[in-house]
């Protein structure tokens, strides 16, 4: 006969040898990507319906309105909206200017190589 201790072992092996959960990066269930959820659908469909009454106010308040502020972000928007927001550009130099992109990286190579 088994000790309680070997039975309790034994059951936990099992368990953690089971072939259940997710394996990492694996999805189940769920919405397919990219389909949205049917509020969100709903809530585009009725935003849409004003697109034209938005943009009309976007050019009221870019062209007469009160601050500079309010013109400036009324215009972005348009822009945005228009040609798309501006890809972000990435400065490709050390925070002093000392070091290029390839000497970082011929820097950290040869000190992480084991030759």
């Amino acid at each position: 006969m088994t000790s309680t201790a070997e039975t309790a072992k034994g059951s936990r092996k099992r368990a953690a040898n089971s072939n259940r959960g997710s394996k990492p990066g694996e999805r189940r269930g769920g919405r397919q990507k990219g389909t949205p959820n049917k509020a969100t659908k709903d809530i585009r469909e009725f935003a849409r319906e004003y697109t034209r009454q938005a943009l009309e106010t976007l050019v009221q308040i870019a062209t007469e309105g009160e601050s500079e502020a309010a013109r400036v972000s009324a215009a972005n928007a348009i822009l945005d909206r228009a040609y798309g927001k501006p890809s972000q550009s990435i400065d490709h130099q050390s925070s002093d200017g000392s070091m290029s992109p390839k000497q970082w990286t011929d820097l950290f190579r040869d000190a992480h190589d084991p030759r």
